[in-house]
């Protein structure tokens, strides 16, 4: 573009970059004795050879750091968690302010001296490697519900303006065999989990989600939102437990219940894919919803869901 006689502004409007960038580039990177041309290759050269600048991690370089980071990994933490609270935890120790990034580089490419490769078991997806994501498929339908869509649910539970909104699905096990129900509240992110020791049919998940929803207050059950699964077939016994009733996504939607996927995915860190989820007790259950209960949450400015989870009187 340069040599076709455009102009520095021109340049960066089309490429998408500040003007200042594109006069800097060209003013590194012209060869006068070229008749003032921009020269690509010598560019491409000099980056590459900047990017070769020997840079030492801070958590190689400190071990009063790599020890305050190590030791939140092993209460499963999560890099950007532990982030944040070197931040708040020592804010005159400018050195301590790592980005989450860092903390996953230290992980993963450590090299000699560097973060235990073995923490990687304690991240919730638990991976050895790190991989690109990738679009899940679509769920395809499985039970049309007789019931009322979430396009008519309160609008203060879509803006989460209140406790006691709840989105719920299953975590299913090995063959599908065993599952627990979870639910999750949209306003505090506050975690439960449903003991289902008897199965995961229709009726087993309404006896499990009437002994979890009868366990709380009657003002932090205002409503409940999960997909069109088979599973919520007796969903109008569960509907005089909650102010506003039950609610239905749209077919193949999970982000339309977010706030729930988002949990389940934390709680896979707990409950992996291809386990017997049939051999965790009620008890390791409640010690499962402490623990991600009482972890501090970006989305809540740091709180914990405990914290955030104030049920009015």
């Amino acid at each position: 573009m340069h040599r076709d006689g455009l102009g520095v502004r021109a340049i960066a409007d089309r490429i998408g970059r500040a003007a200042s960038t594109v006069s800097r580039e060209l003013h590194r990177n012209t060869r006068p004795h070229v008749r003032g041309r921009y020269d690509g290759d010598l560019a491409h050269a000099r980056a590459r050879e900047r990017a070769r600048r020997p840079r030492r991690s801070r958590l190689l370089a400190d071990a009063e750091l790599r020890a305050e980071v190590q030791a939140k990994l092993e209460q499963e933490w999560s890099p950007q968690q532990i982030a944040a609270h070197l931040r708040r935890q020592f804010p005159d120790r400018l050195s301590w302010h790592v980005c989450h990034e860092t903390i996953y580089q230290a992980l993963y490419n450590c090299g000699k001296n560097g973060l235990n490769r073995q923490l990687t078991k304690r991240l919730r997806t638990g991976r050895p490697l790190r991989k690109r994501r990738r679009r899940a498929d679509q769920r395809k339908i499985r039970f049309v519900a007789p019931s009322v869509l979430i396009d008519h649910r309160p609008a203060d539970a879509e803006l989460r303006l209140r406790i006691g909104d709840w989105e719920g699905d299953l975590i299913i096990g090995r063959s599908s065999r065993s599952a627990v129900g979870t639910l999750a509240d949209r306003a505090s992110r506050h975690v439960r989990l449903v003991h289902l020791p008897a199965g995961h049919d229709a009726q087993a998940i309404c006896t499990g989600l009437v002994h979890v929803l009868s366990s709380l207050p009657e003002t932090a059950r205002r409503s409940l939102t999960w997909d069109q699964g088979s599973e919520m077939a007796l969903h109008e016994l569960l509907a005089p437990l909650l102010a506003d009733g039950v609610f239905f996504a749209h077919p193949a939607s999970p982000w339309q219940r977010g706030t729930n996927e988002n949990t389940n995915g934390l709680l896979r860190q707990y409950l992996p894919k291809g386990s017997d989820l049939s051999a965790r007790s009620a008890d390791d259950l409640s010690a499962i919803e402490t623990r991600l209960n009482n972890r501090p949450r970006k989305t809540l400015g740091w709180r914990t869901p405990a914290q955030a989870f104030t049920v009015p009187s």
